[in-house]
C-alpha cells in the first residue's frame, strides 16, 4: 500500500479524472460566496425565487467554474491534471454563460442591472489573472469581488433596486 500524498487543500480529493474537476470547484468556498448572493436576494422586500436562482446560477458559473479554472490555469495551486486548453475553455464558457444570464435577466427585469455585468467580468478577470501586477489580487479586492459584489447583485436581481440594507449587508460581506 502506498503512502497518501499531501493534498493542496483540505477538501481536495485524490488526483485523477473526475476528482480533479470536483476539486477545481472548491466546493466549500464556492458555497460560501454563493451564500452572499442568497443573503442579498433574501434581504429584498419580496423574494423572487426565479431571479434569485438565476443570480446564484450566474455566480456559480462565474466564480465556481470560471474563476477557479482561471486560478488553476494561472499557477496550478491544486495541482490538477486538467489540461490547460480545457481549463481555458471551462473558464471562457462559464464566464460567458454567467454574463449571458446577467444580460438576459437585466433586459427581462430591470435594464439598468446590465451595468453590473461588466463590473463582474472585470472583477473575475482582474482578480484571478492578477492584472496590473496583482493590484486586484488582495484581501480588499477579495472581499469586494467575492463578498460585497455578490450581495449587491443578489439584492439587485431580486428587488430591481438598491437601498441601505443592500449596502450594509455588502459592507458586512466585504469585512
Amino acid at each position: 500500500m502506498s503512502a497518501p500524498t499531501a493534498r493542496p487543500a483540505w477538501y481536495a480529493l485524490e488526483h485523477g479524472s473526475w476528482r480533479d474537476y470536483l476539486t477545481l470547484l472548491h466546493p466549500p468556498y464556492t458555497a460560501w460566496h454563493l451564500s452572499y448572493v442568497v443573503i442579498g436576494g433574501c434581504l429584498a422586500p419580496t423574494v423572487a425565487w426565479g431571479r434569485l436562482g438565476a443570480a446564484v446560477l450566474a455566480f456559480g458559473l462565474a466564480v465556481g467554474v470560471g474563476a477557479h479554472a482561471l486560478d488553476e490555469l494561472r499557477g496550478r495551486p491544486l495541482g490538477t491534471a486538467i489540461p490547460s486548453p480545457v481549463l481555458a475553455s471551462l473558464s471562457a464558457v462559464a464566464i460567458a454563460g454567467a454574463c449571458a444570464i446577467g444580460v438576459v435577466g437585466a433586459l427581462a427585469f430591470e435594464p439598468w442591472l446590465v451595468a453590473l455585468v461588466p463590473v463582474g467580468l472585470f472583477l473575475v478577470l482582474a482578480y484571478n489573472l492578477e492584472l496590473l501586477g496583482g493590484r486586484f489580487h488582495s484581501d480588499l479586492w477579495f472581499g469586494l469581488a467575492w463578498g460585497g459584489f455578490p450581495v449587491i447583485c443578489g439584492y439587485a436581481a431580486v428587488a430591481g433596486t438598491l437601498d441601505a440594507a443592500a449596502f450594509l449587508a455588502a459592507a458586512f460581506a466585504v469585512l
